[in-house]
């Protein structure tokens, strides 16, 4: 009965996440000075050289307004948004590559920053906790003092920072990556496999970087104090070895914490990785998110952020319903 009270408190918070970010969502395009509509008719008079009727520019105003949802009062528009946008999931045609749907763009790129993301929080978190461990259960030792000293260095180094300095180290003067990503599009295969390893390895590595700082510096914390718990102690009084005190009584209470910490920094991950793909022209989220948001697409920036929202509150839920598997007292409360 505890567990799906938990349970259900948590599917209650998932869906007030999503509720409040996609109303602020709705709003945020609107409060804009520029009027998109105004500027791809602008936009369409001088890529044709020709004046249009003013009859004609009305007749073309109204549609383009029911077109993309933006005709009614405000309360009609936000009624239409959340039933065609959220409901149904379809965000329409883009603005400026009318008449290619929204959700057309949205699946090319959504797999390319699940991948990157979902590669780096891995990556980053074990290594992370791992040298975190090792820093907290060994903190005599002048090798843990250099583990403390490299996450202290790293934890205050902004994505974008950190993304400059790999290009300009790697791609740059090395010439190791290149400076942008470049696959071509075609069938997966091997070559294109490798391609994508190739062209993903500095996004990549930016964000393992950028993320396992915070990692190192809560997880040697969390064991130094995990080590001193009366549990511990008995284990070492009875004489268990040093390794299996670490890997089974103070990496197993420790790492509880770790996973909440997870759970809460997912969103400056994501936000992290969509500035990082813009860097390095990544073909996710953060790439398109850019173009729509510097050419007033408001189809396309509806489309890119309810999506973001929806992968970073689902991903905290997620690791929301793995906890009680982990922490049994969660069951048992």
């Amino acid at each position: 009965m505890k567990l799906l009270q938990y349970l259900g408190s948590r599917f209650v918070a998932y869906i007030a996440v999503l509720f409040i970010g996609v109303t602020i969502t709705f709003f945020l395009p609107r409060l804009m000075p520029s009027d998109p509509i105004e500027g791809y008719i602008a936009q369409m008079q001088n890529q044709a050289g020709q004046t249009i009727t003013p009859e004609a520019m009305d007749e073309l105003r109204v549609q383009l307004r029911r077109l993309y949802g933006l005709e009614g009062s405000l309360v009609e528009q936000y009624i239409n948004y959340i039933n065609k946008v959220v409901l149904q999931f379809d965000f329409g045609p883009s603005l400026y590559s009318y008449p290619r749907p929204v959700a057309e763009f949205i699946w090319t790129a959504l797999p390319w920053t699940l991948g990157l993301l979902g590669v780096s929080i891995v990556i980053s978190w074990i290594i992370g906790n791992f040298i975190g461990l090792l820093a907290g259960f060994f903190h005599n030792s002048r090798f843990a003092t250099t583990l403390e000293v490299v996450g202290v260095v790293i934890y205050p180094i902004p994505y974008y920072i950190l993304a400059l300095l790999l290009i300009l180290q790697f791609a740059y003067i090395w010439q190791w990556f290149p400076l942008s990503t470049t696959i071509r599009p075609g069938p997966l295969t091997w070559e294109k496999v490798n391609a994508i390893i190739y062209n993903s390895f500095l996004p990549a590595m930016t964000l393992i970087i950028a993320g396992f700082g915070w990692n190192i510096l809560s997880m040697k914390a969390l064991a130094f104090a995990t080590k001193e718990e009366p549990y511990v102690v008995f284990a070492r009084l009875k004489g268990v070895k040093p390794r299996r005190i670490m890997t089974r009584y103070v990496f197993r209470n420790a790492t509880l914490p770790q996973i909440t910490a997870l759970a809460l920094s997912i969103g400056t991950i994501f936000n992290g990785a969509l500035l990082t793909e813009i860097l390095f022209s990544y073909p996710g989220l953060g790439l398109l998110m850019r173009t729509a948001i510097g050419s007033g697409d408001f189809n396309l920036m509806y489309g890119t952020i309810i999506v973001s929202i929806v992968s970073v509150a689902t991903a905290a839920f997620f690791i929301d319903l793995i906890y009680p598997l982990i922490d049994p007292r969660i069951r048992l409360r």
